[in-house]
Parts: structure tokens; C-alpha cells; sequence
């Protein structure tokens, strides 16, 4: 009983959590749009909302796949950024506390479940899917012009323009199957 006890997300965790998502979403949402909530990151935010409360390993496991070697590159991006140094460029938006620390808690409190990478495959799949198809490319201006573009870089890594390397729908295929090989 003990040990199942060690597992458990403290319910300090549990409302903290909320409480800064309950800040972040409206904030975001008047900022930026419905549409910002389209990625990768977002989708792990919201996953790790459902894992913390409903003690899910699986549910963990899908957003820590996805989402935890991205955000330490990011990591790592930010903390060089403060050198003058870039590696990525993903952190020059902003200075953001989305950090991938307290779902690594959460697995490790909860375990890792195998299923989780099968899962998030195929959520990042249908998000990079709508990105592409459905929301605004890198060089458009908005209506608002803080909505985001180019939405999980599904153009290439810049907002200004796509990629010149290949064609559009290969630098997506690239994206849907690399991923899951390189980084997932």
C-alpha cells in the first residue's frame, strides 16, 4: 500500500497545474488565437493536465513522448540564449516557463506506459495534418497579427518563409515520419 502511495501526484501539484493553466489559456487565446493551441505543446500542456489529475500513466506517457526532447533542446536553447548564443532559435519568441520538468515528475511518479508513443504518433499526426492544411503558412500576415503562422513548423523552421529545400508536401511527409523515427 505504501508503495502505491509513492506513485500518487501530491494534490499541491494538482491544483497548481490548473491554476497556471487557468491563467496561460485565456491569456493566450485573447493574444494569439484558438489557433496556438494547435501546437505540439499545447496538446502536451492539456495531456499533462489529464495525466496529473486522473493519475495516468498512459496518458503521461503520450504527452512525455511527444513532447519532453523538444522542449529540453528548447531547454537548452534558452539557457544559451542568455549567453548570446543560439542553437535552434526556438526560444527567441519569448522567455517562457513551459518547461517539460513536471511531466517528467509525473512519469516517473506514475510510470511510463509503452502505448504512449503509438498515441501521440497519431494526435501529432492529425495536429501537423491540420497545421498544413488549414492554418496560415510562414509570410502571412493575419487578421491578428499575433496569431501564429506556420504552426508547428510545418513549412520549415522559419515564420517569414517556407523551406527551400523541397517541396511543401515533402517537407510535411519529412516531418510525419521523421519525427516518430528521430525524435519520438
Amino acid at each position: 500500500m505504501a508503495a502505491n502511495l509513492d506513485r500518487r501526484i501530491p494534490l499541491w501539484i494538482k491544483i497548481a497545474y490548473p491554476a497556471f493553466l487557468a491563467v496561460m489559456i485565456p491569456s493566450y487565446w485573447r493574444d494569439y488565437g484558438p489557433t496556438n493551441f494547435l501546437y505540439l505543446c499545447a496538446a502536451a500542456a492539456f495531456l499533462t493536465l489529464a495525466a496529473l489529475w486522473s493519475e495516468s500513466a498512459l496518458i503521461a506517457s503520450v504527452a512525455a513522448v511527444g513532447i519532453v526532447l523538444p522542449q529540453l533542446v528548447w531547454v537548452l536553447d534558452f539557457a544559451v540564449h542568455f549567453a548570446g548564443l543560439k542553437i535552434t532559435g526556438m526560444s527567441d519568441y519569448m522567455f517562457d516557463a513551459k518547461l517539460p520538468f513536471l511531466l517528467l515528475f509525473a512519469v516517473g511518479r506514475l510510470g511510463y506506459d509503452r502505448r504512449g508513443r503509438a498515441v501521440w504518433v497519431s494526435l501529432a499526426s492529425l495536429l501537423l495534418l491540420i497545421s498544413y492544411f488549414w492554418m496560415p503558412p510562414p509570410g502571412t500576415v493575419p487578421a491578428n497579427p499575433k496569431q501564429p503562422v506556420n504552426i508547428n513548423y510545418v513549412f520549415g523552421f522559419s515564420d517569414q518563409t517556407p523551406q527551400p529545400w523541397m517541396p511543401a508536401w515533402a517537407w510535411l511527409l519529412t516531418m510525419m515520419l521523421g519525427l516518430p523515427i528521430l525524435v519520438w
